[in-house]
């Protein structure tokens, strides 16, 4: 209870005196690396560590307490480094080195077409971090197990900064309608920040929380707690007009409910049904709210029409052109692509646009060639191959969907997907026995 608390408050520090957050920020790491080496269970306090940081990752971004855009994704990674000097990894894991090793080739081919300079040093680690963090969070978690209650509290340190987060965006813009012009995402609902990146991290949070509200806290006072800040969350996300990271966050909780429920017992099906009828009742309850906030532009925004009632053309609000322009990149350079970070280039030079890929899976394909879609292919089947070898964890599918919807329409910005594509390779130890069905059973 103490930490949830305790997030409040520093999401109303940050309200009040925003440049507090840079100290904030050492003291989060310094109180991290002092888990992560003094305390016994080195396994969970890496996870805790890489949780919380990348929770926070898009909150410390907003407040300008990172002095690297990338902050975030380079403690990920030297978290999970440690750890791994601590713990090792298992050599099948080293199927992800060969993911990694794919993409190399483009950096040579981005270096022939692009002088050796500060903004190619930039490009090339802007793009690379997020598979970088990716390669360490999945051959830290490769082939490892973790308890369910161990498992839990990692999520609950990725939610501690949310809660913060989400505090100062209410504070930053109390009356809404106010900063509301059109239906286009804006940041001045969310925190003076990226939509489509606070909508992501909200909409993970949000299938968090709900997974939670399916498999109840113990302290009855912080279960309470949480089920608020889920309706937080949700109207916030709602709010930022970004609608890839609610889609994305309700397509989880559809599956993690269908999951959930056939692996249940018959009486605690009947409990899942009743929590699902008042889980829709507060969406429509906060869907009212929040269209009645913005005079009725939501609405307008999520039935893909501008602020007068008119239907737009593009759905897709522009990227659709950015995956077609990928594939003729791909068509015209098949085998090592444009090179790494070229395809804005080749946007410019196509569309006459100059906008970054929303989409890492075009981008793969435009900027890595054929080598790109083997990269992708390591990706998509290894952690098949994990799940066919017995490994149970009931976030397996929810944690895939978001990483892989993530990645097709917000790219790799954030190390959310990276880390959370990571944690769907873990096996959970819910600390029953197998049933005669081999059914997953969750303890509570």
């Amino acid at each position: 209870m103490f930490f949830v608390f305790f997030h409040v408050g520093i999401g109303l520090m940050a309200t009040v005196f925003r440049e507090a957050m840079v100290i904030y920020f050492f003291m989060v790491v310094s109180y991290l690396l002092y888990r992560v080496f003094s305390l016994p269970n080195k396994h969970l306090e890496v996870l805790i560590a890489t949780s919380y940081i990348v929770g926070a990752e898009v909150f410390f971004r907003m407040t300008k307490a990172y002095f690297l855009y990338e902050t975030g994704k380079y403690m990920v990674i030297v978290f999970l480094v440690i750890g791994m000097f601590y713990n090792g990894f298992k050599r099948s894991s080293l199927t992800y080195v060969t993911y990694l090793l794919l993409l190399l080739p483009g950096v040579y081919i981005s270096f022939l077409n692009q002088e050796f300079d500060t903004t190619f040093r930039q490009t090339i680690l802007f793009n690379l971090s997020g598979p970088l963090c990716l390669t360490a969070a999945a051959m830290y978690c490769y082939g490892r197990s973790l308890k369910l209650k161990e498992f839990f509290t990692c999520l609950n340190f990725m939610i501690y900064p949310l809660i913060s987060m989400t505090i100062y965006i209410y504070f930053y813009n109390v009356n809404i309608r106010d900063v509301i012009t059109g239906t286009a995402s804006t940041s001045a609902t969310s925190g003076g920040y990226g939509p489509n990146q606070v909508a992501t991290i909200l909409g993970l949070g949000v299938f968090i929380l709900y997974s939670r509200f399916l498999i109840p806290y113990k302290n009855k006072l912080v279960h309470l707690v949480m089920m608020f800040m889920l309706l937080a969350f949700t109207h916030r996300a709602i709010i930022t007009f970004s609608r890839g990271g609610v889609f994305v966050g309700i397509i989880m909780v559809v599956v993690f409910t269908i999951i959930y429920y056939f692996i249940s017992k018959i009486r605690t099906k009947f409990v899942i049904t009743s929590r699902v009828v008042a889980v829709l009742g507060a969406c429509i309850a906060i869907w009212t709210f929040s269209v009645l906030q913005t005079g009725g532009l939501i609405a307008n925004r999520y039935a893909n029409k501008d602020a007068l009632g008119r239907e737009k053309e593009d759905v897709t609000t522009g990227r659709v052109h950015l995956v077609n322009a990928d594939l003729k990149a791909f068509s015209k350079y098949p085998v090592f692509g444009l090179g790494v970070g070229r395809s804005s280039v080749f946007y410019e030079e196509e569309l006459n646009i100059e906008l970054p890929s929303h989409n890492e899976v075009s981008r793969m394909l435009s900027e890595h060639g054929l080598l790109g879609i083997l990269a992708l292919l390591i990706l998509l089947f290894a952690p098949l191959v994990t799940k066919l070898n017995g490994r149970k964890n009931i976030y397996f599918y929810p944690f895939i969907i978001f990483w892989l919807l993530t990645i097709a329409h917000s790219s790799m910005r954030i190390a959310a997907p990276a880390f959370i594509y990571g944690l769907s390779l873990l096996n959970i130890d819910y600390g029953k026995k197998e049933t005669p069905v081999h059914r997953e059973q969750i303890e509570k």
